[in-house]
């Protein structure tokens, strides 16, 4: 009889940044719920890494966590198949970054390509801190901790998979092989742009959330930029450079970009009919996760069970995995 062979490990989070929007969905939530079938996986609210930015003001990450929980249920998330989780819950992250950050060389830390960047792009915040430089060994302990084979990422994370690898490496050359390395998945970057033509993103504000109802989806295709080439109703248009276009090709059914395709380049249709075919598309969407989202917000004791339950079995995961590090580092808390 053939035996089974066991599915990778997968591990990926989120910042709890509050409700989610369709830049979130089409960029990972949706491939997280597809992987749930051929992995084993590990989802985690990644509330510490929000503090690396935010470390100002916490009021809000218990009630931006349970929000993005909320709409992980909603979009498809089981928690018979995945371990859903927030990261402060299991201890063993803390401990298991304390441990690495002593064998990560600070060089490393400083060539992140993310550090330098939003160092110059962020300049709201004091972001000068031992946490933000070392928010890539916390993440790498997220990962490790779970001996996760794959992490699903998109391109700009890529260097942080790439770190995380170079950190198992050397602990395993220091002590014993206890980590494997982790493959980067890489997520198709699906283009999604926010209302203003620009990538969708909160600090933009030209996001349409996962909780929109109908009238503001509407409401704000209504306001969306189109192909600047359209000035007049008779002007020929070119959906592939158009924002809305980009919609369609993600969202609508063949048909109807059948029908956004020759319309627009003829002129046959105007920008008004377009997006409220696209708003179509996007409501046929939406709804149903709206739905199954009403269920855990008239009942969040039914989300937190979830989350208990995941908590459970991921400090199980990780305790096995400390076990092991404990161990190889001869810091074990058994007698020998």
């Amino acid at each position: 009889m053939a035996s089974i062979k066991p599915r990778k490990r997968v591990l990926s989070g989120m910042r709890p940044t509050g409700k989610l929007h369709l830049g979130n969905y089409v960029g990972a939530l949706e491939n997280w719920v597809r992987m749930q079938d051929e992995y084993e996986c590990f989802f985690c609210i990644v509330d510490w890494h929000a503090l690396t930015t935010d470390y100002a003001d916490t009021s809000h990450v218990k009630e931006n966590s349970v929000e993005v929980m909320f709409d992980w249920l909603a979009a498809g998330l089981d928690p018979q198949k995945s371990v859903i989780f927030i990261q402060s819950h299991v201890p063993a992250h803390a401990e298991l970054h304390l441990l690495l950050s002593m064998i990560t060389p600070l060089g490393w830390l400083e060539r992140v390509p993310t550090y330098k960047e939003q160092r110059e792009n962020i300049k709201d915040k004091d972001l000068g801190t031992y946490g933000f430089l070392g928010y890539p060994v916390l993440q790498a302990a997220d990962i490790l901790a779970y001996k996760a084979d794959v992490v699903p990422v998109g391109e700009d994370q890529v260097a942080h998979i790439e770190l995380t690898r170079e950190i198992a490496r050397r602990f395993n050359g220091f002590y014993c092989e206890v980590f494997p390395e982790p493959q980067s998945l890489l997520t198709p970057a699906a283009k999604l742009p926010g209302t203003d033509g620009r990538k969708m993103s909160k600090s933009y504000g030209n996001t349409i959330l996962l909780t929109d109802p109908e009238p503001l989806v509407r409401q704000k295709l209504k306001t969306m930029v189109t192909d600047p080439a359209r000035v007049r109703r008779s002007d020929p248009g070119n959906p592939d450079v158009c924002p809305v276009g980009d919609l369609h090709k993600l969202f609508s059914r063949k048909e109807t970009m059948a029908k956004v395709d020759e319309g627009c380049r003829s002129a046959g249709i105007g920008c008004i009919e377009c997006k409220s075919w696209a708003a179509d598309a996007l409501v046929q969407i939406l709804n149903p996760i709206q739905e199954r989202r009403k269920k855990f917000e008239d009942n969040p004791r039914l989300a937190w069970d979830i989350l208990e339950d995941g908590t459970k079995r991921a400090k199980a995961a990780a305790a096995e995995t400390m076990k092991d590090v404990r161990a190889a580092m001869g810091m074990s808390l058994e007698l020998n």
